[in-house]
């Protein structure tokens, strides 16, 4: 089992930045990647960013790719998400995920970031 905590969530004008962590816990050594999603409301979960922890590849989606940075320290068992040049269209509830080397899933329980115009 792996647990996850988002943290630094918030609510910020258009063009401002944010920087979420996701710590984890637990059997971390069976992890593979660990992304970022947001679930906008009415809305279906979107993938943002995935970082592979062995190689520190990522992937972004092309809603975020430029604006949000994704980055992992190894020491703290934390993954990141620098947010900058927020908008409105960003806010939802945003979760961490850590897949593992078999593919199963943990999530976070996610934080909320608001953009407001």
């Amino acid at each position: 089992q792996v647990q996850l905590v988002e943290s630094g969530g918030g609510l910020v004008q258009a063009g401002d930045s944010l920087r979420l962590s996701c710590a984890a816990s637990g059997q971390t050594s069976t992890t593979a990647t660990m992304g970022w999603f947001r679930q906008a409301p009415g809305k279906e979960r979107e993938a943002l960013a995935t970082i592979w922890l062995s190689a520190a590849s990522t992937y972004y989606s092309e809603s975020v790719k430029g604006r949000f940075t994704i980055s992992k320290d190894n020491a703290k068992n934390t993954v990141y998400l620098q947010m900058n040049s927020l908008k409105p269209e960003d806010t939802g509830v945003y979760y961490c995920r850590a897949q593992s080397r078999s593919g199963r899933d943990y999530w976070g329980q996610g934080t909320q970031v608001t953009v407001s115009s």
